[in-house]
């Protein structure tokens, strides 16, 4: 079974337990002058959409010293909205001006030139990997919202930005924020201090209505209106697995001691969100994910439809006793319930970012965001194939969600279109390679 020694005990709870630990980067403080609290930190944000929206006001939160200075955003009319927001909301923390609000599918260039010292991300998903490693290139510490990667290519471009990130002490902070929050970092303390004993099997669900259905704004191009309607196309979004279930699977992964599997197979399909709003997503997954030497099962399921039960948790089966994830507690020969605040990650996650900051340390992600997207990506190509894939062939494979980011320019004609009965095709499990 899945075993925990007391050295890699160690290590977890040096690195890992306590999340919002940031390491010493050694900058300077003449670039930083905000390290040693008398200067400014200032944020430029790719992505005006709710949860972009969301991280800057997080950010901004922060501290008074927080000053947003460039948006970006797909549309012009959703980046001007989301400077406006903002400015209303932090009137003495907004310096944002017209010629610092960009659009179109570059408009991460126009944010990443500011002078913005930290660069928020959180657009189309497809995107996220691709703007990170711009923005790390161009000397600047990143936050990149979730799913961090959608493909095999975005994963080894996201490795390629954290090199980056390294070598020019930059921090590279994940959108992946069960970490940040203290219940689940306590419970994932006392597993690995043997609270469940070996961990044997996995469940996790993310069950619920269907989201981000924005439908058809007249006069918007076919483009527009699939990146308007992200979340229903999978050369944008990658799908619900990557794009919800990568919290759970990226929290297994972490009480795992970052052990990867070697297989996974799935299912899925649609059975209800058929009409064309719902674009060419799965409204139903499962995979199955298979440890080294069968010694644990990871079951994982997620589903986008109306009517059904509901469900967003992790139950973790061990040789001596059960966790429950949301509830933060452990039955079985040990009986343990967190007693403190249950907070959640997203404004934590924020705030360690720029303490870190503000102190000259910096936040790395690194040795977990590449293997937790890539679990997703697995079980999510697992499900569209309906085949056995293993790790080392998704991850060898490099395969892309055509076209790929550097491709993508206004105009271009979508890579899906509506059949004869007015409805995207969607993938049908065994009949498509897809590498």
């Amino acid at each position: 079974m899945t075993t925990i020694t007391t050295a890699t005990r160690r290590e977890f709870l040096k690195k890992s337990v306590i999340a919002g630990t940031a390491v010493s980067a050694g900058l300077s403080v003449a670039r930083f002058a905000h390290a040693q609290g008398s200067g400014t930190i200032k944020i430029g944000l790719v992505g005006c959409g709710g949860r972009g929206l969301g991280a800057a006001n997080q950010a901004l939160n922060t501290g008074k010293d927080v000053r947003i200075v460039a948006v970006g955003d797909y549309f012009k009319d959703r980046a001007k909205a989301g400077a406006g927001a903002l400015r209303n909301q932090f009137p003495e923390q907004c310096d944002i001006t017209e010629d610092r609000i960009f659009d179109g599918f570059q408009n991460d260039r126009g944010v990443i030139a500011s002078d913005a010292d930290v660069i928020l991300i959180a657009c189309a998903a497809k995107f996220h990997p691709f703007y990170a490693k711009h923005a790390v290139e161009a000397g600047k510490h990143v936050f990149v919202e979730k799913p961090n990667a959608i493909d095999s290519a975005g994963i080894h471009t996201l490795e390629e930005a954290v090199t980056i990130a390294r070598e020019k002490k930059l921090s590279f902070l994940s959108g992946l924020q069960s970490r940040y929050c203290p219940q689940y970092q306590a419970l994932v303390e006392q597993i690995y201090n043997g609270a469940i004993g070996e961990v044997r099997m996995i469940q996790s669900t993310f069950l619920r209505a269907p989201y981000g259905v924005r439908g058809y704004p007249e006069g918007m191009s076919e483009l527009d209106v699939q990146v308007y309607n992200q979340y229903m196309f999978s050369w944008l979004s990658g799908d619900d697995f990557t794009q919800s279930l990568v919290h759970n699977v990226d929290r297994m992964t972490w009480l795992l001691g970052g052990k990867t599997p070697t297989h996974a197979f799935g299912m899925g399909g649609r059975a209800s969100m058929i009409g064309r709003q719902f674009g060419n997503v799965f409204d139903h997954h499962a995979a199955t994910f298979i440890y080294p030497g069968d010694s644990c099962r990871y079951y994982a399921f997620c589903r986008t439809e109306t009517g059904c039960y509901d469900s967003y948790d992790d139950l973790i089966i061990g040789s001596k006793g059960i966790a429950y994830w949301n509830d933060a507690k452990i039955v079985g020969e040990t009986n343990w319930q967190y007693k403190g605040a249950k907070l959640g990650g997203h404004a934590e996650e924020q705030v360690a970012l720029f303490n870190a900051l503000r102190k000259g340390e910096r936040i790395d992600s690194g040795d977990y965001v590449s293997k937790s997207t890539a679990l997703a990506i697995l079980g999510q190509i697992a499900a569209y194939s309906g085949k056995m894939i293993s790790w080392q062939e998704l991850y060898d494979s490099k395969f892309v969600f055509k076209p790929a980011p550097e491709e993508c320019v206004a105009g271009m004609n979508p890579p899906v279109v509506t059949d004869t009965n007015g409805s995207y095709p969607v993938p049908i499990p065994g009949q498509h390679s897809w590498f």
